[in-house]
């Protein structure tokens, strides 16, 4: 929903609820003029002060779209080059282990060799 469209949508129903109102209640010609200017001077006020808050939450908007192009790239540069420390940190530790594990690997066949086969057993 656009911006204007509901700001359309107050002020008419704002003008409509004003109008029924004032039309419903016995009050004479001038205290009706009256009543009216009156009620018109305050939606005039309320209308101004709701364009202020917009144009300030637009401006809040453009400001935090322009910090956040500005952030966001930084942030994502940072954990790249902390993901690149990380990996250049365990690769060593990962050529340690896959070394490790060959060795407990040619243990095991050493000791698989060594070891009696069990005998068969023979069925009747």
């Amino acid at each position: 929903m656009k911006v204007s469209q509901f700001l359309i949508g107050i002020a008419t129903g704002a003008i409509a609820g004003s109008v029924s109102v004032l039309l419903s209640t016995p009050q004479s010609g001038s205290e009706l003029r009256s009543s009216l200017k009156t009620t018109s001077l305050d939606y005039k006020d309320k209308l101004k002060e709701v364009q202020i808050k917009l144009q300030d939450l637009k401006s809040s908007i453009s400001q935090l779209s322009k910090a956040s192009k500005e952030v966001v790239p930084e942030t994502i540069e940072g954990f790249k080059k902390d993901i690149t420390e990380w990996k250049n940190e365990t690769t060593p530790l990962q050529h340690q282990l896959q070394a490790e594990i060959q060795s407990i690997q040619l243990a095991i066949e050493e000791l698989e060799k060594t070891l009696p086969k069990p005998k068969e057993k023979v069925l009747n």
